[in-house]
């Protein structure tokens, strides 16, 4: 703690986690343990598969290693801290931690959001031009993608971070979350938040509008084309093929715009928290298996590298 003037300016936070409640803490930190231990295990056997096997060395498995590997990076901004805090009495964030998990936490998300709208196109070019579909998604291309996705991310993050830490926070320095949130940070600002409300909700908001403005148009599209196709068993193949990403999708920005949509009056700490698991530990937990776990092509991949690994045994 800083005094300045008749204010008590705050340098460091205390995060209250989940509970105080010592049995809980102990519960809680075997669910998060498992749920992280499986992130890392299915999002690396999904990468690690795509890497093996050539049959899926095309630009829909690219994108989807890439997401996996996203999601690696992005549980792992939350979850050993709150691993930590589960075992540590020791709660205290200092205010460059704090802005370090801000940035990266937003970062992850809006890059995941560019990824996810490219990934929306992907599958526009697939079933709309299967045949063009090699030429018009070439691996120069796919890389670029994935790049843009990180540069526009990280870029949108410089702006929010900056202008998230040039607020100077004063009174309480106890923050009733698991992470360093925009919301409970906002509500301890000592400073005048309407430039800043303006500048965040024009960012979020123009990155919103543009990936999601990908996303539907591109199923607008294929829309369009699966009711083109006669066969019903074409159909399916086509709605399968989709089906994944639509749910990633719906588990994504739904919960991003359940917690970041609704007017200050309406967040509580509780419902924020739980709202805040959905985008960062269950997403990153269940996008391996929703993308392998009704996918024909992966699932023919696992067998093929396991039969290789019991051979060399």
């Amino acid at each position: 703690m800083e005094v300045e003037g008749n204010r008590t300016l705050v340098t460091d936070f205390v995060l209250v986690g989940f509970t105080t409640d010592p049995f809980l803490r102990i519960i809680l930190f075997v669910l998060f343990l498992a749920s992280y231990t499986l992130t890392l295990m299915g999002n690396l056997g999904l990468m690690a598969l795509i890497y093996l096997d050539s049959h899926l060395h095309t630009p829909m498995y690219f994108f989807v290693g890439s997401l996996s590997f996203l999601d690696i990076w992005y549980s792992s901004v939350y979850t050993p801290r709150i691993l930590s805090d589960c075992v540590s009495r020791n709660k205290h964030m200092s205010l460059a931690g704090c802005a370090a998990q801000f940035f990266f936490s937003a970062g992850l998300a809006y890059s995941e959001c560019f990824l996810l709208a490219f990934m929306a196109y992907d599958r526009f070019v697939a079933i709309c031009n299967p045949l063009r579909y090699t030429t018009a998604m070439p691996k120069k291309l796919c890389v670029q993608l994935v790049v843009g996705a990180y540069v526009a991310g990280f870029a949108s993050a410089i702006v929010v971070t900056g202008n998230t830490f040039r607020l100077r926070f004063c009174g309480n320095n106890v923050i009733n979350h698991y992470f360093c949130d925009v919301v409970p940070l906002v509500k301890m600002a000592c400073d005048d938040i309407g430039i800043y409300e303006f500048i965040l909700s024009s960012l979020m908001g123009c990155n919103l509008l543009a990936t999601t403005a990908v996303i539907l148009r591109s199923y607008i599209g294929i829309g369009a084309a699966i009711v083109r196709i006669r066969s019903a068993a074409g159909r399916r193949k086509a709605f399968f093929t989709c089906s994944a990403h639509l749910v990633s999708v719906t588990l994504f920005y739904g919960s991003i715009l359940i917690m970041y949509s609704r007017p200050n009056s309406q967040h509580t700490p509780n419902s924020d928290k739980a709202n805040a698991l959905f985008y960062t530990v269950v997403n990153p937990l269940v996008n391996p298996f929703i993308y392998s776990l009704r996918n024909k092509d992966v699932k023919a991949a696992f067998k093929k590298v396991w039969g290789r690994f019991l051979a060399l045994k």
